[in-house]
């Protein structure tokens, strides 16, 4: 046990925590995954299987999936056992039991949160130290995920996102001979249902560990239930699980379409589109393949909201409208998300009528800033300029409340302030910094991923350099 004290004051517990090589560590852990996705191709599962025994006792990779787990957005958020990973001392300890023939699972905490409709959704969170075993195993998990997966997923994938989602269905839909309908699906409740058996039937991993955190149960008001089916949506590995899950899809279509029949399938977790060339093909024969691979699966559509729709009336996937107008194709930011960015902005209005006006500024500019990164990438420009004015809009209804008894000019004198050629700008003048103008944003393409590429696999590591520096640089 670790218990000294070193010349800079330090324990031993931080000592050693502050010395670790993580790039050494890195570089032993690509390794095997690398090895891992060379054995995936020859179709060698043993090999594979032993690969990621390896892995799970490495003791690189199990400071990796520590290091992973005090290092996300729930690191202070504990499970049932209250027990955070917060000293170098706690690390060491989690270290020695990671990986142990002996280990159990403990319940998980439900929490709820709240969605876009007012609804709220079931969160299951795992202790800290069931996310550091699966942070663990997903390491020998990931490379095969990757390796097996549909090529135009694009959910929970290493360098993949909502935007080469976005450029696969565009280029799926673009030119004057592509599809014209697109069946938009919708699974009913995907990470609560998925079959439990399907999964550990089918998921190459340590199948002992994989039915322990299926089957862990929860804890809500002090009282235990059983989990039977479904993968706990707060858990690190579930993600990958239910893309497992869902992978096949693409080559189920591939294989019983034909190419003039123009089916497309793009997938951003358990968000997705599937393009045809006619309304009755979507209908009366990939819709109902569709829900028998689901089936098997435990899952189902919902029916409500599963619809196909004409490229001519447009569609809405992951935040953005998709629409063809006089049969060129433009996507833009869905109503849906402008309307609330709007509602959002006046929100924050409303409930801080009182603040200072640089603190109003600074946490409003990193509203806009998020919502406008998301939709730089497409036909934003007319969108970005109308927002601009609605927020002028609002901010000048603000503050002339905050002073109802103020003449006009000086309101706008102590908030407004010209800056180069544009007035009006919201700022204070010993501010620095005026509210963001989204009209000054660069629309940029984005670099849309090579549908095959593997980030396991070394061959792709100079490709995905390149593009992530492409990709950065300012747009015009």
């Amino acid at each position: 046990m670790i218990s000294y004290f070193d010349i800079n004051g330090l324990t031993g517990y931080e000592s050693w925590w502050n010395s670790i090589d993580w790039n050494k560590h890195r570089q032993v852990v690509s390794g095997i995954q690398a090895r891992i996705v060379k054995a995936v191709k020859n179709g060698l599962k043993e090999v594979v299987r032993g690969l990621q025994r390896l892995l799970a006792n490495s003791h690189a990779a199990k400071l990796l999936a520590i290091r992973r787990v005090i290092s996300n957005s729930g690191k202070r958020t504990p499970g049932v056992d209250n027990y955070l990973i917060d000293t170098p001392k706690k690390r060491w300890e989690t270290l020695q039991r990671l990986n142990l023939p002996d280990y159990k699972t403990k319940p998980l905490k439900r929490i709820y949160i709240p969605k876009r409709n007012g609804k709220k959704r079931p969160l299951g969170i795992p202790v800290m130290h069931d996310r550091v075993e699966q942070a663990l195993d997903l390491l020998g998990l990931a490379p095969v995920s990757e390796e097996t997966g549909d090529h135009h997923s694009y959910g929970f994938r290493r360098y993949r996102s909502a935007w080469d989602a976005i450029d696969g269905a565009y280029n799926a839909l673009r030119l004057s001979g592509s599809a014209k309908w697109i069946l938009e699906g919708d699974i009913k409740g995907c990470f609560d249902n998925i079959d439990h058996n399907w999964l550990i039937k089918n998921i190459p991993m340590n199948k002992r560990k994989l039915g322990k955190w299926l089957k862990c149960g929860y804890l809500e008001r002090h009282m235990y239930n059983p989990t039977t089916e479904g993968t706990p949506q707060g858990g690190i590995i579930s993600p990958t699980l239910a893309n497992m899950a869902l992978d096949g899809i693409q080559s189920l279509l591939s294989k019983r379409f034909k190419k003039s029949e123009k089916v497309h399938f793009i997938r951003y977790a358990d968000d997705f589109i599937i393009t045809g060339a006619t309304k009755e093909l979507l209908q009366d024969h990939v819709k109902p393949l569709l829900e028998k691979f689901l089936n098997t699966r435990g899952l189902s559509l919902s029916e409500d909201k599963t619809i196909i729709t004409h490229i001519d009336d447009g569609f809405d996937f992951l935040g953005f409208n998709i629409r063809k107008y006089k049969g060129k194709l433009l996507t833009k930011p869905a109503k849906s998300s402008i309307r609330r960015i709007k509602d959002s902005f006046k929100d924050y209005l409303k409930s801080h009528k009182t603040e200072k006006t640089e603190t109003v500024i600074s946490e409003l500019n990193l509203l806009i800033r998020g919502w406008a990164n998301y939709y730089k990438h497409v036909v934003s420009s007319k969108v970005f300029c109308s927002l601009d004015h609605a927020f002028w809009q609002m901010t000048w209804k603000w503050a002339r409340r905050r002073h109802p008894n103020k003449p006009l000019f000086w309101v706008k004198n102590k908030y407004f302030q010209k800056i180069a050629n544009r007035d009006w700008r919201f700022m204070e003048k010993d501010n620095p910094e005026p509210l963001l103008l989204l009209g000054s944003i660069h629309i940029k393409r984005h670099i849309k991923i090579k549908a095959e590429v593997n980030p396991y696999d070394s061959k792709w590591r100079d490709y995905l350099n390149n593009r992530l520096t492409l990709n950065s640089q300012p747009g015009v």
